[in-house]
């Protein structure tokens, strides 16, 4: 299923397992191809900021994840293979042999992922405000048993506070009001199945044999994933480069065209046109 919306192709692709997955894509029908993995609790519109230069020169195709946005919601826990076979699902549904891939928070999860287990599909990897290991268990077990328990709105308050600083909040109530939007209309199924694929997320052995260029993004004000998690990411994967904004959690949002500047010029060394 597609159909055509505001100048772009939108529809669904359904995975191996049956879950439907919501997709769009925007930008010229010939350019190399971006996708884009948005972060836990929000979906694909988190980049909204970012779309008109990235469609400048890619072919960009975001999709919601798993039991956030459009797409189904999967009454069972997730597992970060699962959502890195998501993602592959939307390439081979469209036809998309190779890509380059820039994702934030579980997103940059999911791009670690492919990363290890299909390098040999991505150009180039973005892996923004994202780490490979985010313990305690217990953390993350609480935060589900109040969703599962309260609703999603029980958290959107104290997530925000993480994702922004206050003067931003300040300065740009109507971004944060969006971004809590998402948040607040994500399905809590979903977001505790991801928050447990968070939970027991373990990437840092793998990140050694990534052989594909990346490029890792942090916040210097990032409470959620700290700048130190991105730098280890970067130290463990060979070449890999750090870009650093002036920003909390959604760097994409606090600073979104040092963001696009740093991900394009990143992404576009690797083109040739």
């Amino acid at each position: 299923m597609s159909e055509t919306t505001g100048g772009g192709t939108s529809g669904f692709v359904t995975t191996d397992d049956g879950c439907r997955l919501f997709y769009r894509i925007d930008g010229k029908a010939n350019a190399p191809v971006l996708l884009l993995s948005n972060s836990l609790g929000t979906n694909m519109a988190m980049w909204d900021v970012q779309l008109s230069r990235f469609a400048q020169d890619f072919r960009v195709i975001r999709y919601d994840a798993r039991g956030h946005g459009a797409s189904d919601v999967d009454e069972k826990p997730y597992a970060f293979a699962r959502l890195g076979m998501d993602a592959l699902a939307v390439l081979d549904a469209l036809g998309i042999a190779r890509a380059s891939f820039c994702g934030l928070s579980m997103g940059g999860m999911v791009g670690q992922w492919l990363g290890v287990h299909a390098g040999g599909r991505f150009d180039r990897l973005v892996l923004a405000n994202t780490s490979a290991f985010m313990p305690p268990p217990e953390m993350w077990n609480a935060r589900i048993a109040t969703v599962r328990e309260r609703g999603i709105g029980a958290v959107v308050d104290a997530v925000i506070a993480r994702w922004f600083r206050p003067g931003f909040c300040e300065r740009q109530p109507a971004q944060v009001s969006r971004i809590a939007a998402m948040l607040q209309t994500t399905s809590a199924t979903g977001y505790a199945a991801a928050c447990a694929a968070i939970r027991d997320m373990d990437q840092r052995a793998g990140l050694s044999g990534i052989g594909v260029p990346a490029l890792v993004i942090v916040g210097t004000h990032d409470m959620a994933t700290p700048p130190q998690d991105g730098e280890a990411i970067a130290a463990s994967i060979p070449g890999a480069t750090v870009a650093r904004l002036d920003a909390a959690h959604l760097s994409n949002i606090e600073q979104p065209e040092a963001f696009a500047t740093q991900a394009l010029a990143f992404v576009n060394a690797g083109e040739t046109r």
